[in-house]
């Protein structure tokens, strides 16, 4: 864990991760519900991935979308020190244009973590409902904001309203059964009704 926290300094990437209990909490998620295979927007420099990892085992794989070809390699790089290397591959270049890719496809997915550009949080939503099995589990980071969203008279932050409407949209979704937790900056954990 040093090790990437260290990587990700060196390599002058910014320090985005997931806070510690986040990611405890996003690996007790994964091994619930026997995930296998996981999909994650956004990797930045592979910590949370590495506990994603830990949840689903070594009989998972888990497929990460990277904008930057470089944090993409470093994810990988950590991951491979973590022996997960050979389960987890990349798709480089923008979110939703790799999320179009796998749709069409017909992959199908049975966790998800959403971690990347707050603004298209609700088309990375649409996308995972799509590809989502049954009863998937779909998480998604930074959804308060810096407390922002719940707060009327905190000053908004960058991502304050499109956390509220992507909030609104997850609390609204008929197909989604959603709880949003306090736990870091904000998690909401959905699963895909049956």
């Amino acid at each position: 864990m040093e090790e990437v926290l260290s990587s990700i300094q060196e390599n002058g990437m910014p320090s985005l991760s997931v806070s510690p209990s986040t990611g405890k909490l996003q690996t007790m998620l994964v091994s619930i519900p026997g995930a296998r295979r996981v999909l994650e927007i956004g990797a930045l420099g592979g910590l949370q991935r590495d506990l994603s990892c830990r949840g689903f085992g070594k009989e998972g794989t888990l497929t990460s979308l990277e904008l930057n070809e470089s944090y993409a390699e470093l994810a990988h790089s950590n991951l491979s020190k973590a022996g997960f290397g050979g389960q987890v591959s990349y798709m480089t270049g923008p979110a939703l244009e790799s999320l179009e890719t796998l749709a069409g496809n017909q992959k199908r997915f049975d966790f998800f973590f959403i971690d990347a550009d707050k603004g298209n949080y609700e088309h990375y939503l649409a996308y995972c409902i799509k590809l989502a099995e049954p009863g998937a589990l779909i998480v998604a980071d930074n959804v308060l904001a810096g407390g922002s969203v719940a707060d009327d008279d905190a000053a908004l932050k960058r991502h304050t309203e499109s956390m509220k409407t992507f909030n609104q949209a997850v609390a609204a979704h008929p197909k989604l059964e959603s709880l949003l937790i306090p736990i870091g900056d904000g998690m909401t954990v959905s699963q895909v009704r049956k």
